[in-house]
């Protein structure tokens, strides 16, 4: 899959693809093959982190 290089454009489609397909931020990346440490890397850049409580970046 083919995600955005903008990091606002990316939190938008990650945060919904964990709020409708993923019951955590692992399993989104083991299903669309993402190196999980370079996109928490890209969205810190904007100062988002992952909240495992509310499956989002916050």
């Amino acid at each position: 899959m083919n995600l955005p290089n903008d990091p606002v454009m990316l939190l938008s489609v990650i945060n919904l693809k964990l709020r409708d397909y993923y019951k955590n931020l692992d399993d989104l990346c083991e299903d669309l093959d993402i190196e999980k440490a370079n996109l928490e890397s890209k969205l810190a850049n904007i100062d988002y982190e992952y909240d495992h409580i509310s499956n989002q970046f916050v």
